[in-house]
C-alpha cells in the first residue's frame, strides 16, 4: 500500500516506532502526559472502532468541537480510517454557526471536547435531526445530564477495544480501503465575504502538501511542535497533523489558552506557525516589558536593538556584514538577545513561519533583528494551507515567497492568482456552481491580486474585491496601512476607508491591556473598554501613533481621519471570521454611520449598538464616539 494516506502514515509510524517514541504530549494537572506512536495508533483505533459499532459509515462526517486535545487528532484519524471525513467547528463559534456546519456537512456524529461545546450541541440538537450520538471527550460537569444523545469518548473507546480484541484484523483491513482520493477533511473557509463553504480536501492533498513543505523546510522526528491555533484552521492541519504524521514528530498540547506562552517555553520547539496576530501580540509585549523595565535594561534594548536591524539587514540583501558588526551582534546575543528569545520560547526554533494574513514589514524585521528567522508563508483553505512559502536563505519582505514544489502558478490577465498542483482540493461540499467558478479552465482562482516578479517570487497585493481607488482614481491596498498601523503596542486593531472617497479614513480598536497601562502610569482613569477608548488623551495617543505609520506611507496612503471604536471587534458580532481576518463588507456597513462622520463635519457622533455573546445573548449599548483629525 502507497503512503498517500493519513491512515496509512500512522501505521507506518506504529511499526517504525511503537513504544519508543513519544507521538504526542499534553499538560494537564501542571504534568506533561505522553502518547507513544502505539498508543497513538490504538487510541485512534479504538475510537474508530468504537464509531463503526454505532453505526458510521464510510463517506459519513462527524464534526469535532473543541479545544486542541489529543481527543482531536484521535476523532480525526479515526474517521479517516473509516473512510469518512472529519470537519472542524472552531470552539468560540456561536449556536447558529455550529447549527449551520453540523447541518451543511451532514454530520451524523459530533464530538464536543467539554460541558460548554455539549450545551451548545443539545441547545440546537433539534435543529440537526441527523446527528445520530453527541459524543462528550471531557464528562465533567455532565453527572446530570441523562440525554440519550449523549455518550462519552471513553465508553466509545472501550467499546471499540472490545471489537478488536474479538476481530483483530478489522481495523487493518479498514485502513487498507482507504483512498488517496477520498475526502478526508470537509474544512469550512472563514467567510470572509459570506457564508462559509466546506472545501473537500483529499488524502492526497494532505498528503501532497506535507511532503512538499518538507521538501523545502526538512523536518526531523526529534523535533517539537506546540498545538495552539485551533484545528479547524487550516494551518493547523498541515503542521499539527499533516507534516507531524508525514515525518513523525512529537505534537504538544497546551494545559489551556492561557497558558500557551508558558507552555512554548517549556517544550522549545522546533517548528512553530502563527498568524500575524500572535507576533504583534509578541511585539506588544516585548515593548511594554522594556517600558517597565530597569533603566540599564532599557539602554541595553536602545543600544544593541539597531545592531540586530542591521545584520538583518545585511541577511537580507544576502550580503556578509563586517567583523566589527558580527562582534557587536555577538555581545547583543549575550546581553539581550538570547534573554528575549528564551522569555519568548522561540531559542530552539528551526523553522517558524507566520500565515494567514501578510505580516507587517515592521514585525518582520523586529523578529529578524532577533535572530528569528521568520518567513512568510502563504495559502487558502481550497489549497490545503501553505503553497507559496519562502525559502531559509532568500527571505523578502515584498513578497510571500516561492511556490511549494509540485504546484503551479499564473496570473490571469485580470491580475489574478491562479493555480494548480496536487494540493488543490476536490471541491465544495453541496456547491458545483462554486465550484465551478473556483475550479474554471482547470486552475483555482484565489480571488488575490497578485505579481510573479522575475525571480520567481510571489507579491500578494490585497484581496481582489478589497484593493480600493480614491475618488481621483489614485489606488491603495488598505491591508498594507492596517498591517502597519497595528505595529503600534497600542492599536489591536483596524479597518482603512476610502473607496471612492475624497481621502483615507481609519476605524481603530485600542489595545486594551497596553492602553489601560499607559492610562495607569498616565494617572488616567477609565472604567469600561468604551470609556478609556474614547478619552481625549488616548485620541491623542493614537494620533501620534497614527502619524508615525503616515511617515513610512506615500502621500496617497497616508490616513487624515480616524474613529476609535467603542468596543473590539470580535467574531462573535460577525465583524471577524473565526481565524481572526475583518469581515469587510459586514463591517463598513454595520458601522456606516462612523464612516459618514469621518467624511463629514461632525468632531462627535452619538452610536447605539448591539453587543452579542457567544450563547447568542446580547444587549444594547449607547455612546459617544469622537472624531479625530490627524495633522499632516
Amino acid at each position: 500500500m502507497e503512503l498517500l494516506t493519513l491512515p496509512a502514515l500512522l501505521k507506518r509510524n506504529v511499526l517504525r516506532f511503537g513504544d519508543k517514541k513519544v507521538a504526542i504530549r499534553e499538560k494537564e494537572f501542571g504534568i506533561w502526559q505522553s502518547v507513544t506512536w502505539k498508543g497513538y495508533y490504538e487510541n485512534v483505533r479504538d475510537f474508530a472502532l468504537g464509531l463503526h459499532q454505532l453505526g458510521f459509515k464510510r463517506g459519513d462526517k462527524l464534526s469535532y468541537a473543541g479545544d486542541n486535545r489529543p481527543e482531536g487528532l484521535f476523532s480525526e484519524l479515526a474517521v479517516q480510517c473509516l473512510g469518512g471525513a472529519i470537519v472542524g467547528i472552531y470552539p468560540d463559534s456561536h449556536l447558529d454557526q455550529v447549527e449551520y456546519i453540523i447541518n451543511h456537512s451532514d454530520s451524523t456524529f459530533v464530538v464536543a471536547g467539554d460541558q460548554e461545546q455539549a450545551d451548545k450541541i443539545l441547545d440546537i440538537k433539534e435543529k440537526c435531526p441527523q446527528v445520530l450520538k453527541l459524543i462528550v471527550d471531557d464528562p465533567k460537569g455532565l453527572r446530570r445530564y441523562d440525554d440519550p444523545i449523549l455518550a462519552y469518548f471513553k465508553d466509545i473507546q472501550k467499546s471499540g477495544r472490545e471489537l478488536a480484541e474479538k476481530e483483530p484484523h478489522l481495523f487493518a483491513e479498514m485502513i487498507e480501503k482507504v483512498t488517496p482520493d477520498d475526502v478526508g477533511m470537509i474544512n469550512y473557509t472563514s467567510g470572509t465575504t459570506g457564508m462559509p463553504k466546506g472545501s473537500m480536501i483529499t488524502h492526497k492533498n494532505m498528503f501532497s502538501v506535507a511532503r512538499a513543505q518538507d521538501t523545502v523546510d526538512a523536518a526531523t522526528d526529534t523535533f517539537e511542535y506546540v498545538s495552539f491555533l485551533p484545528l479547524p484552521w487550516i494551518g493547523e492541519q498541515e503542521f499539527g497533523v499533516y507534516w507531524s504524521l508525514y515525518k513523525a514528530f512529537t505534537v504538544n498540547f497546551p494545559e489551556k489558552v492561557e497558558t500557551v506562552q508558558e507552555n512554548i517555553r517549556e517544550i522549545g520547539p522546533h517548528i512553530m506557525l502563527a498568524p500575524p496576530r500572535i507576533w504583534e501580540r509578541m511585539c506588544s509585549d516585548i515593548q511594554v516589558k522594556i517600558q517597565d523595565a530597569a533603566w540599564i535594561k532599557r539602554l541595553t534594548y536602545k543600544i544593541f536593538l539597531p545592531v540586530g536591524y542591521k545584520i538583518a539587514g545585511f541577511k537580507l540583501e544576502k550580503k556578509e556584514p563586517p567583523i566589527g558588526l558580527k562582534f557587536l551582534y555577538w555581545l547583543a546575543y549575550v546581553f539581550l538577545f538570547r534573554a528575549l528569545k528564551n522569555y519568548l520560547g522561540l531559542s530552539r526554533l528551526v523553522h517558524v513561519y507566520t500565515g494567514g494574513a501578510p505580516l507587517g514589514p515592521e514585525i518582520f524585521n523586529m523578529f529578524q533583528a532577533l535572530g528569528v528567522n521568520i518567513k512568510q508563508a502563504y495559502g487558502m483553505t481550497e489549497q490545503t494551507a501553505a503553497s507559496i512559502i519562502h525559502r531559509t536563505d532568500d527571505i523578502r519582505l515584498d513578497t510571500v515567497g516561492k511556490p511549494l514544489p509540485g504546484l503551479e502558478f499564473r496570473i490571469s490577465d485580470t491580475g489574478e492568482l491562479l493555480s494548480r498542483g496536487n494540493t488543490i482540493f476536490k471541491g465544495y461540499y453541496k456547491s458545483p456552481e462554486a465550484t465551478e467558478e473556483a475550479l474554471r479552465d482547470g486552475w483555482f482562482h484565489s480571488g488575490d491580486a497578485a505579481l510573479i516578479d522575475d525571480d520567481g517570487h510571489i507579491i500578494i497585493i490585497d484581496r481582489m474585491s478589497d484593493v480600493m481607488k480614491l475618488i481621483d482614481g489614485s489606488k491603495f491596498s488598505p491591508q498594507l496601512i492596517e498591517n502597519k498601523l497595528r505595529f503600534s503596542p497600542f492599536i489591536i486593531d483596524a479597518v482603512i476607508i476610502g473607496q471612492e472617497r475624497p481621502f483615507i479614513a481609519a476605524m481603530i480598536a485600542i489595545d486594551m491591556a497596553n492602553v489601560g497601562k499607559w492610562a495607569e502610569n498616565n494617572q488616567l482613569p477609565y472604567t469600561t473598554f468604551t470609556d478609556l477608548s474614547q478619552k481625549e488623551q488616548v485620541y491623542n495617543l493614537i494620533a501620534g501613533e497614527v502619524a508615525k505609520t503616515n511617515e513610512s506611507l506615500p502621500k496617497v496612503a497616508k490616513v487624515r481621519k480616524f474613529v476609535l471604536l467603542y468596543k473590539e471587534l470580535d467574531a462573535d458580532d460577525d465583524e471577524l471570521t473565526r481565524t481572526r481576518k475583518v469581515r469587510r463588507k459586514f463591517v463598513l456597513e454595520r458601522y456606516k454611520d462612523l464612516i459618514e462622520a469621518l467624511y463629514g463635519d461632525r468632531e462627535e457622533l452619538e452610536v447605539e449598538a448591539d453587543i452579542r455573546y457567544q450563547d447568542g445573548k446580547g444587549f444594547r449599548m449607547k455612546t459617544v464616539v469622537k472624531v479625530k483629525q490627524v495633522e499632516p
